[in-house]
């Protein structure tokens, strides 16, 4: 392996795509093409349309928005840079409950020299000498200028650095990656080229410790003979294990689909971290204000809109696209963040109902006590037969005499707690 990891960071596949995505603002709707972008490839175009077809209808509300509700745009760009090719870029809207004006920014290239160095640059490793990417013509800040502002890293939902998705296809020289005949073995290094174009490092920057190597590849998906794809919390890659032959081998498709319906899963789960990081915030808060009950049901209104709206862990019935989301989610543990905000969110709500329930039999308490003395000395009046007002006030300040005694004693006490929302005394 040591031999071997070196070559990658000189190796240009024959075919080669970078997808990267970077978290926004978006300040207005854009006035481009709506829907996402529709790369061609024959008679195919995977526009929304066709892309809705592949998904269930609620994860393609969530991509590609509803009639008279767009959620994504795109706009062509034919950008080029030191051995860079920007095609095109697209927005996705992801609006939270706390930031209406989130969005994803999505920018494709092609990338004709070395894709490693690319990557780790864009990963901001520090022995990386390639050039910054995104800067000059792909600087995201001047594409969406007018549109939506690049969030800074400080800013909430903000990634330490942008996502990115790579795919690469092979020629006869890249023996590291592929199969000993069409239906052979995988040698052991071509899962390490996957892990180090998913995580974006060599073993300089990351060395893979061997006892846990296995264990650290054992999500690797084999999405066919011809190709394997990994997922990473800050990196996917897609890596074929057989000759690219040119135009019209099965990886035009591959690509296609690296950078459509297989991106839109990853989407997915970016839009699902973001609203659970936001849901993780918001019960951190829960007991910042006075207002409980208030924010508890905020809380769980919020939680229902994301679980109908965004959670999701079935998109299709092709597995890859599904595999692929499980990965992503299980890389951020967004499924065990979950379960633990539905159970803290019960615990808050039970609290809640326990508080008012203190608060009602509290308020009954008061009214027992306030009225048990006073109902007592109008009716000895009145089985007494005296209408004489100063009789009358006399038992109103026996009584209020009875009902502060009685607030003072331990019983009374314990109410005016449960009617603060208070603990009581022992």
């Amino acid at each position: 392996m040591t031999a071997e990891v070196p070559l990658l960071s000189e190796v240009t596949g024959t075919r080669q795509e970078l997808t990267v995505v970077l978290p926004a603002r978006l300040q207005h709707a854009p006035d481009w093409p709506e829907g996402p972008f529709p790369f061609e490839l024959g008679s195919r175009r995977t526009d929304a349309a066709t892309r809705s077809t592949y998904f269930a209808a609620a994860s393609a509300r969530a991509l590609y928005g509803a009639p008279g509700r767009p959620c994504r745009w795109h706009l062509p760009q034919d950008a080029k840079r030191d051995g860079l090719h920007l095609l095109g870029m697209e927005l996705l809207r992801a609006a939270t409950a706390r930031d209406p004006e989130h969005a994803l920014a999505v920018l494709h290239f092609s990338v004709e020299k070395p894709l490693l160095p690319v990557l780790r640059t864009l990963a901001g490793r520090r022995s990386s000498t390639a050039d910054e990417p995104l800067t000059g013509p792909f600087d995201p800040a001047a594409l969406l200028a007018g549109v939506a502002d690049v969030r800074a890293t400080g800013a909430p939902f903000a990634i330490a650095r942008p996502y990115t998705v790579a795919f690469m296809a092979p020629s006869e020289q890249h023996t590291p990656v592929l199969r000993d005949g069409p239906q052979g073995t995988l040698p052991v290094s071509a899962d390490r080229w996957l892990w180090q174009l998913a995580s974006r490092s060599t073993p300089e920057d990351f060395p893979l410790p061997p006892e846990t190597a296995d264990e650290q590849l054992k999500d690797t998906m084999r999405i066919s003979a011809d190709w394997s794809a990994l997922v990473l919390r800050q990196g996917t890659a897609f890596v074929g294990h057989r000759p690219d032959t040119g135009a019209g081998d099965f990886f035009e498709f591959g690509a296609l689909h690296s950078r459509t319906v297989y991106l839109d899963a990853l989407l997915l789960g970016s839009l699902q971290r973001d609203h659970i990081d936001e849901l993780t915030d918001e019960l951190s808060a829960v007991f910042d204000s006075s207002r409980l009950a208030r924010r508890v049901a905020a809380l769980e209104r919020n939680i229902a809109v994301f679980r109908s709206t965004y959670w999701r862990q079935h998109l299709t019935a092709h597995g890859p696209a599904n595999d692929l989301l499980l990965a992503f989610q299980n890389q951020h543990r967004l499924p065990a963040r979950f379960t633990e905000i539905l159970a803290e969110a019960a615990d808050y709500s039970r609290l809640v109902q326990t508080q008012e329930s203190q608060q009602i039999s509290g308020a009954l308490g008061v009214l027992t006590i306030l009225g048990l003395p006073l109902g007592t000395a109008l009716s000895i009046l009145q089985v007494l037969g005296d209408d004489s007002v100063a009789h009358l006030l006399i038992a109103l300040g026996l009584s209020i005499a009875a009902t502060a005694a009685a607030l003072t004693t331990r019983y009374g006490r314990l109410v005016l707690s449960s009617l603060r929302g208070g603990d009581g005394e022992a």
